[in-house]
């Protein structure tokens, strides 16, 4: 995937995803960059600072948070 490509990735992430890091283990290409925990949760969206992957958060406030 190009770096084009992937920068435009929008996923949607549950609290059941939660703590989010990217790259996620459902990443086809996991190991492209180290594991980053993401705070989706306080903005609602976030983007991973290595590979501009696109996560927001769809549901309710998360608990304990």
């Amino acid at each position: 995937m190009g770096a084009n490509e992937q920068a435009s990735r929008v996923i949607e992430v549950t609290e059941t995803d939660l703590p989010l890091h990217c790259p996620t283990p459902r990443t086809p290409a996991w190991s492209l960059h180290p594991r980053v925990f993401l705070d989706v949760a306080k903005a609602g969206q976030v983007l991973c600072p290595y590979c501009g992957t696109r996560y927001v958060y769809k549901g309710g406030k998360p608990r304990g948070h």
